[in-house]
């Protein structure tokens, strides 16, 4: 049986996808995108463990978009706190150019990570080393308008589906777990989550293929044209 995604397991099937894109020299740059909560850091954690285990600890990196969150310190001061997550909360000029950089790079790149215990980005909190085949980079927007130079970078960009009413579930457990009060939680999920989830599930038929997030595992469909 197909282990479930919640126990981060992965088909050889999505490795086998990822092994394929590699080119006979350089790397490759994976991209996984969809809802907020559909799973899209389950995904790619699966997915650089199984990389890893078939090629090497170095095989497989990942740079994901939260890195590119603005601080609050600047969200206050555009007016923007309230709307922390919405895609004028992030970098995305930056997220693209270290996407690119990474393609090409001979050395070891230092890139941003998010903090969810502080919800700041931490600058060089993850390393894409020098020998790396793959980097997979998740993040919400990878296919909307005004971020073709990061979608460009990637190879290909997957987009993760799954039950909304889990993924809600998921969300609202998030933020609980991170400080915000269930009410909060919840009304933060209605205002902010969902309005973001309703522009990216628009741009699903813009993704090289689609995973379906289901109880009995990672289910690749596709692929789907650019």
């Amino acid at each position: 049986m197909t282990p479930a995604p919640e126990n981060g397991g992965v088909t050889d099937r999505l490795l086998d996808l990822v092994d394929g894109l590699v080119p006979p020299r350089g790397r490759a740059v994976l991209g996984i995108t969809g809802a907020p909560g559909a799973g899209k850091t389950t995904l790619a954690l699966a997915l650089l463990d199984g990389l890893r285990a078939r090629h090497g600890a170095d095989h497989a990196a990942r740079l994901p978009m939260d890195g590119f969150h603005l601080a609050d310190a600047q969200l206050n001061r555009l007016g923007l706190r309230d709307r922390k997550g919405a895609p004028e909360t992030f970098d995305h000029e930056g997220y693209a150019a270290c996407l690119a950089r990474v393609r090409t790079a001979a050395c070891d790149v230092y890139v941003p990570g998010f903090e969810r215990d502080l919800e700041q980005p931490i600058a060089g909190a993850l390393v894409v080393p020098a020998a790396a085949r793959v980097v997979v980079s998740e993040g919400n927007y990878l296919l909307m308008d005004g971020w073709e130079a990061a979608r460009d970078a990637c190879d290909e960009v997957w987009f993760v589906v799954g039950d909304d009413d889990v993924r809600r579930d998921r969300l609202v457990a998030r933020h609980t777990a991170f400080g915000k009060s269930p009410d909060a939680a919840r009304a933060w999920v209605d205002q902010v989550d969902e309005r973001n989830a309703v522009e990216v599930a628009r741009l699903l038929e813009r993704a090289d293929r689609v995973v379906v997030n289901g109880r009995s595992g990672w289910s690749p469909r596709g692929p789907h044209a650019r």
